[in-house]
């Protein structure tokens, strides 16, 4: 089994359908209101616990009802919450979600306790890290908590994967300690302090994050599908043809899927091709967590008989 540890987020999640964007100063009335789990660091260990990973999740809540809940979900899940840490009068972070009619999104959050973790709560972990087969984490956590995080993982020799969303910009000298980088086209556009709509082609993106040190990169890229680019050349991974309904938390399912191919000894090219997948069917179900696939669900979504994940 492969064995993950996340430092991440914990966002309590409230979504809203709306028929379009709202104009400056608009009431506008929306419906089909969810309240819910999230946050991409929870995301993240949920799917990678469904898809039959043993997870840990290092994160911090706040001194209130959603964080109540997020370790009553965490129990649920199986996922391991000795890690999970409580910060006194501090609120869990949420996050504001309205869904349009084709499934995009856009979404507003306060981090509230999540910006409290320190590095010296991973150092903390030391000896989970590197029991540990891969380490994952995001930027819904202070940087330099990031940056402890990988380099405890790469110095434990534990596989480190960089999902850098939400779009920031970052210390470069982060990438040195990635193995695997997965942003989508913005969020790399953001680690190379270049404007959101430059024009940049994905594979050069890639190839400029590899010159800065990240190992490998996997670029996100919606209805597209990823493009995988590493020292061997860029491989691109065709899009699962799917109506989309809700696109939220599509990436945190890809992230995961990908995590656990790795984990399964998947190469990083079959790894994304499940990961492509998972995302999909993340896509064809209303609500994160609800699109979060077991991994029965995501085997049967692949047209198998069995539970591998290998190779597709």
């Amino acid at each position: 089994m492969t064995r993950i540890f996340i430092v991440g987020s914990y966002v309590q999640g409230l979504t809203l359908r709306v028929p379009r964007m709202p104009l400056a100063g608009e009431n506008l009335v929306g419906g089909g209101f969810d309240l819910g789990p999230g946050g991409k660091g929870t995301n993240q260990a949920i799917a990678a616990a469904r898809l039959g990973a043993q997870v840990q999740l290092l994160a911090c809540l706040g001194d209130d009802a959603f964080g109540d809940w997020a370790l009553a979900v965490y129990t649920r899940e199986g996922i391991d919450t000795r890690l999970i840490q409580r910060i006194p009068e501090l609120n869990s972070g949420v996050g504001f979600v309205n869904v349009l009619p084709d499934g995009e999104n856009f979404i507003t959050i306060d981090l509230g306790a999540n910006m409290r973790m320190r590095p010296q709560q991973v150092h903390d972990c030391a000896a989970q890290i590197a029991d540990s087969d891969i380490l994952m984490t995001q930027f819904e956590v202070p940087e330099a908590t990031v940056q402890a995080a990988l380099l405890q993982g790469k110095n434990a020799g534990a596989l480190t994967i960089l999902n850098p969303a939400p779009a920031r910009t970052a210390d470069p000298a982060i990438l040195r300690y990635v193995d695997v980088l997965t942003p989508n086209v913005y969020e790399a556009r953001m680690l190379l302090g270049l404007p959101p709509a430059d024009a940049t082609p994905s594979p050069a993106l890639a190839e400029r994050l590899l010159e800065l040190g990240a190992g490998a990169v996997v670029i996100t890229q919606g209805a597209q599908g990823a493009l995988v680019v590493d020292a061997g050349g860029a491989l691109p991974v065709p899009a699962a043809k799917i109506d989309a309904v809700d696109v939220t938390g599509a990436g945190d399912c890809f992230n995961a899927a990908l995590a656990v191919g790795l984990g399964a000894g998947n190469s990083l090219a079959a790894a994304a091709r499940l990961a492509v997948r998972a995302g999909a069917y993340a896509c064809m179900h209303v609500g994160v967590i609800s699109g979060l696939p077991t991994r029965a669900q995501l085997s049967e979504f692949l047209g198998r008989a069995d539970t591998s994940l290998g190779p597709l």
